[in-house]
């Protein structure tokens, strides 16, 4: 069962989000990029209050730098829509499991980010997770 609503338009659009954000992290670090988008829809916290689609998270005014750069724009490949169906469905990893940012530094990471503490991080990206005081939403179980 899904965690958030998803078209199969849906899926399409988190496939390429998350090849054009992670395709050189792999596998895994694609489905860490998934979970903090996920995680934005469910949160309705803090910077992703009322966002309630895929669309609308992707889509959210400088939320992702690959929107605005043409590698978002290719074709979705069927691997890709696999992974955006599997963090759809709930799949969540460390340190991305509860993460609403992450970034990737040039050199280490820092030990804040939109004032939320560094939880961990996977290869060149950096993830950051809110507290449960300020978000306890990104906490509940599905």
């Amino acid at each position: 069962m899904a965690v958030v609503k998803a078209t199969e338009a849906d899926i399409d659009l988190l496939a390429r989000l998350l090849r054009a954000e992670a395709e050189g992290e792999g596998v895994q670090g694609m489905l860490m990029v998934g979970n903090v988008g996920i995680n934005r829809i469910r949160a309705n916290c803090s910077d992703f209050k009322g966002l309630r689609t895929i669309e609308n998270m992707i889509y959210q005014p400088h939320a992702f730098e690959a929107t605005t750069k043409g590698y978002f724009y290719q074709r979705a490949r069927e691997s890709d829509k696999e992974l955006a169906r599997r963090v759809i469905k709930g799949e969540r990893l460390w340190p991305s499991k509860f993460s609403l940012w992450y970034f990737r530094p040039s050199g280490d990471c820092p030990a804040q980010w939109y004032n939320q503490p560094l939880v961990g991080r996977y290869k060149l990206h950096c993830f950051y997770e809110p507290t449960a005081e300020e978000c306890e939403n990104i906490y509940n179980t599905f």
